[in-house]
């Protein structure tokens, strides 16, 4: 299925959030997601589906100075 990642199309396999996560390699708990503008807190995205099309936006802190 294809989704847009931070304004890049991407193909997953999974249909739920946190599985498509972590095939697109964010396995940290400590980002931001939203789905399609929407916030989805941390707890939902085991429960939240994806679809065809879906516009998915990651920010992730970052180290260094």
């Amino acid at each position: 299925m294809k989704i847009i990642v931070n304004a890049v199309p991407h193909e997953v396999t999974s249909r739920i959030m946190s599985v498509a996560l972590s095939e697109l390699g964010f396995t940290s708990n400590a980002m931001a997601t939203a789905l399609n503008g929407r916030f989805i807190p941390n707890m939902a995205r085991e429960t939240t589906a994806l679809t065809e099309g879906d516009k998915l936006e990651i920010l992730a802190p970052m180290q260094g100075g």
